[in-house]
């Protein structure tokens, strides 16, 4: 089951999304870290209704924002489309043990459902240009690779910007 998050889970979110950066880390990718993803971005999202968990056994396995705010990063980006009625993809993640079970898969159709049954004309997001794994489930899944951007907090290297048009 997927549902919107509530504020009395952040901290078993922020267990979660510290379990994965400690999994990427330990593979090499500093992609999160102390500073992101922050409980401060949570409690935003679900104030926002833009955070969704993914439960099994009555536990947390997954995460996903689905946004329709545009970060100040991505204004200088040259979308694929004008930036009126785009959806943005933030903060997907699931606990390392229930990864490659399709689980992030089942995240991102319940966003891309979503995004076409509000008539957003595409979805965007970024991943980190060390995470290969990330790049490739998005390129397989129709997403277009464009620029680059940088989050500073987080990472010296670069993070690839992505849209599908809908």
């Amino acid at each position: 089951m997927i549902r919107r998050a509530k504020i009395l889970e952040i901290p078993e979110i922020l267990e979660l999304t510290k379990q994965c950066a400690q999994d990427m880390i330990s593979k090499g990718i500093h992609q999160w870290n102390e500073h992101y993803p922050s409980e401060k971005a949570f409690v935003r999202d679900i104030d926002r209704g833009e955070l969704f968990v993914k439960i099994f056994n009555k536990k947390i396995i997954g995460v996903i924002a689905i946004s329709t705010y545009m970060d100040k990063e991505y204004e200088e980006v040259k979308w694929l489309t004008p930036n009126e009625n785009n959806l943005y993809i933030h903060r997907l993640a699931v606990l390392p043990e229930y990864q490659g079970s399709g689980y992030a898969k089942e995240l991102m159709e319940f966003g891309e459902l979503y995004a076409k049954k509000k008539k957003f004309a595409s979805i965007r997001l970024d991943t980190f240009s060390q995470n290969k794994r990330n790049q490739r489930f998005y390129e397989h899944r129709g997403y277009q690779k464009l620029e680059e951007i940088y989050f500073p907090d987080q990472s010296v290297d670069p993070f690839y910007c992505y849209e599908l048009v809908l």
